[in-house]
């Protein structure tokens, strides 16, 4: 157990905490779930950066890493659409998108092909951070001018998440004759 799978497990064991203060009515808790949330999805470049950095990289942390990812995103999109603020298909979309993607990085794993995340897919993971921590925080500071952040914010979400999966399997396709 190397310093960057501990910190993959602080993510997964943030995102309990995290949803008991989206889901409570708490005063501002959806605030202190913002805060968390960024706490967590902070981690994940920080134990992708110190497995390589002190050359650690594990079976282990390539399993948990993206499982911690995919966790935390889906905790907080269906977490969301428990609180009425995110429509469902939104959430439904980007989690069919990150099964879809897990699946083939599966299959390509199976024939010893790693598929590693594009540019456009680490803009898609930001934004999806950004447009959920802007949901939690009900468009706060941009809600006092009416500039409607948030919803700009889930669009671009939507559109990097489709373009990615697009682009995963387009560019895996001639891997996927293998089935």
């Amino acid at each position: 157990m190397n310093l960057a799978n501990r910190v993959t497990i602080i993510r997964i064991l943030l995102v309990p905490i995290f949803l008991y203060f989206v889901l409570e009515n708490i005063p501002y808790g959806t605030y202190i779930a913002a805060g968390i949330f960024i706490v967590a999805a902070s981690t994940d470049g920080l134990d992708g950066y110190l497995a390589r950095k002190r050359k650690e990289v594990t079976n282990l942390g390539k399993l948990l890493d993206p499982l911690a990812d995919k966790l935390l995103i889906t905790a907080a999109l269906i977490s969301l659409v428990e609180s009425g603020v995110l429509p469902a298909w939104v959430a439904i979309v980007i989690i069919s998108r990150e099964l879809a993607v897990t699946g083939l990085r599966a299959l390509a794993a199976a024939e010893g092909v790693i598929i590693h995340a594009s540019p456009v897919a680490k803009l898609k993971t930001i934004s999806q951070i950004v447009a959920i921590v802007g949901l939690l925080i009900d468009n706060f500071p941009f809600s006092l001018i009416g500039f409607p952040f948030t919803s700009i914010a889930v669009w671009v979400a939507i559109v990097l998440t489709i373009w990615s999966g697009l682009e995963y399997f387009i560019r895996m396709g001639k891997y996927l004759s293998w089935y």
